[in-house]
Order: C-alpha cells, then sequence, then structure tokens
C-alpha cells in the first residue's frame, strides 16, 4: 500500500483531519518567507498529540545544520527533509530518516539519488516550480517518474522514491498507477487556502491513494 504524506501542516485542527483520514506523515515547513511557514512554538505541541505511529516531518531549505537539529529536538521531529541545494556532504550527521528533493526536470535522478544514497533513505520527485506562493503547480512527467522507479528498484541500495508535485484527489491513483511510488507528497492539492487544508480533499486524497494499486 502507499504511504501517503500530507504537507504544509500548520494547525492542530488541519493535523487531526489528515490524521483521521489516514495519513501515514505530516510535513512541516520551517521554511521562512512561506505561506505554510510555521515554528517550533506552533509545531511542537501539534507533534505531541499525534499518534506514535504517525510521522512528523520537518522541511527545510539550505539550512544550517544547527539550526535544523535544533528545530527537530524542540518539535520531536521523527524524519527531515530537504528542499534546496544541499549537498551530500550537507546531510552527514543527522540522527533522523533523511528525505533528499529532486527537483525534475533537472540533473540525472539517478545521479542525484546515487549521489545521496549514504545520507538519505528516500528522494522525493519534485517539480523545479518554487512554492513559496502558495499556488498549485503542474505534476512532474508521470512516465519519467515511472522510469526512475524502475531503475531505482534494479538497484536496491538506492533510496525509496516519493512523488510529488501537482498530485490531487482526482489525479492521485493514476499517478500511483503508472508510477508505483513508495509514497505520495500532497500539499496545494488538498487546500482550501495556503495554509489551511480541506477537510474533504484531503480525505478523497488518501482513500485514493490507498486504495490505487
Amino acid at each position: 500500500m502507499t504511504r501517503v504524506k500530507v504537507c504544509g501542516i500548520t494547525s492542530l485542527e488541519d493535523a487531526r483531519v489528515c490524521v483521521d483520514a489516514g495519513a501515514d506523515a505530516l510535513g512541516f515547513i520551517f521554511v521562512e518567507r512561506t505561506p505554510r511557514f510555521v515554528t517550533p512554538e506552533i509545531v511542537a505541541p501539534i507533534v505531541r498529540r499525534l499518534p506514535p505511529f504517525v510521522t512528523p516531518v520537518g522541511v527545510f531549505w539550505d539550512h544550517p545544520s544547527g539550526h535544523v537539529k535544533a528545530v527537530a529536538e524542540a518539535c520531536g521531529l521523527r524524519a527531515l527533509q530537504f528542499h534546496g541545494d544541499e549537498s551530500p556532504e550537507d546531510l552527514e550527521g543527522y540522527a533522523l530518516p533523511v528525505i533528499k528533493t529532486i527537483k525534475m526536470p533537472g540533473i540525472s535522478p539517478i545521479d542525484a539519488a546515487s549521489s545521496f544514497q549514504r545520507v538519505a533513505t528516500s528522494v522525493l520527485l519534485d517539480s523545479a516550480a518554487r512554492w513559496s506562493e502558495g499556488e498549485a503547480r503542474e505534476p512532474v512527467a508521470w512516465a519519467t517518474a515511472a522510469s526512475i522507479v524502475r531503475q531505482f528498484a534494479a538497484r536496491p541500495a538506492l533510496p525509496r522514491v516519493i512523488l510529488s508535485a501537482g498530485l490531487t484527489p482526482e489525479s492521485v491513483a493514476r499517478a500511483i498507477a503508472v508510477v508505483q511510488p513508495y509514497a505520495v507528497d500532497v500539499n496545494s492539492g488538498v487546500e482550501a487556502a495556503p495554509g489551511r487544508k480541506d477537510a474533504d480533499k484531503v480525505r478523497r486524497f488518501v482513500a485514493a491513494a490507498k486504495a490505487a494499486a
């Protein structure tokens, strides 16, 4: 069954909606000057209320490692996602599982994943378009993503693949059928407005993802 991460959580109410819908992980964006930016003071109380098998993930963008570690400890995060131009060397020394975003189109995803295989347990295929203004984005090319997944499957040492960018309740089942990712990641596709989730969209997205083959 495909795992589901709902990103851009900014409130306990939205976290509860996602948990009740069956999300496996929640993403908290610690990237300043973005519409879904949150602080440890907001996130820590939410994380304390999460069930034990829902993973809180912190999203960072070229932040110093000391800052990342301090935020992770303050909030009780259980995984870290890096969305910027971090090098493999930048991601060494973290005790938590690391997810590294690979932006498409761009450099060869296989080459990128190979360079991060020492430090990342997963790579997230995302659009190169910025998400800082909160607008919905076009999906990545699913056929290309599917080819990447197949190549990764032939090399078990490479990280697992998470599919992101432009997914919606209406499109996620088809995306999973084509790409066969380990997990999917959604943000704007289940929002009523940037930083505020739509409960019906969340429920439909998770249900469609979990039912997809």
